[in-house]
């Protein structure tokens, strides 16, 4: 399938999916506006689609954006819920997280990253799909109280893009590949 974002909106049976920041409403007047991980909008078009493959297609959507989602909202006392509705039990992560695979892995390392860095806000830019692949570039900011990646805590912040590969099945992450600008974090949070 081939993906276009919104600045190829001329779509016949491709998919354009807008995240966060990639653009705002138009219709409010700014198209550059910011938008929320959970305002993420799919564009489609659905005369290439039967309502089954539709609401599939919502439904992984609503996954991936409730990944973001959850990584802003460590502290939510509903986390370890609303985890299990979007990552499947046995989800696996390369690099595998700090705190090992799974669901379990995935709940405790991102509850971890919040108490280390608990403003931290990991925002898409772009999200686009391939089959039940979803490729996600992202902007992570975040100023860490605790050490973080061996630095003391200072006050300075970081902003790093980031690079997620996802993989959705039956409305649930399965499988997540990513890279982070670590090392230009680790700049940023050690200068003066």
């Amino acid at each position: 399938m081939v993906i276009q974002t919104l600045t190829g909106l001329r779509t016949l049976g491709t998919v354009a999916i807008v995240g966060s920041l990639l653009m705002g409403s138009p219709a409010l007047g700014n198209p550059l506006a910011p938008m929320a991980a959970s305002e993420a909008m799919l564009l489609a078009d659905m005369d290439m689609m039967d309502m089954g493959a539709s609401h599939h297609l919502h439904m992984d959507l609503k996954a991936v954006q409730g990944f973001y989602d959850l990584i802003n909202n460590s502290t939510d006392p509903d986390f370890a819920t609303n985890a299990a509705a979007v990552i499947d039990v046995n989800w696996k992560s390369e690099p595998m997280s700090r705190s090992g695979d799974g669901l379990t892995g995935f709940i405790q390392s991102v509850q971890g990253l919040g108490q280390m860095i608990p403003d931290v806000q990991w925002t898409p830019q772009e999200i686009l799909k391939d089959g039940n692949r979803y490729i996600v570039r992202s902007i992570a900011t975040g100023t860490p109280v605790k050490p973080f990646l061996g630095v003391q805590p200072t006050g300075n912040s970081f902003e790093v893009m980031s690079i997620d590969i996802h993989t959705v099945e039956n409305g649930k992450i399965v499988h997540s590949y990513h890279v982070e600008e670590w090392a230009k974090a680790v700049q940023q949070l050690q200068a003066p």
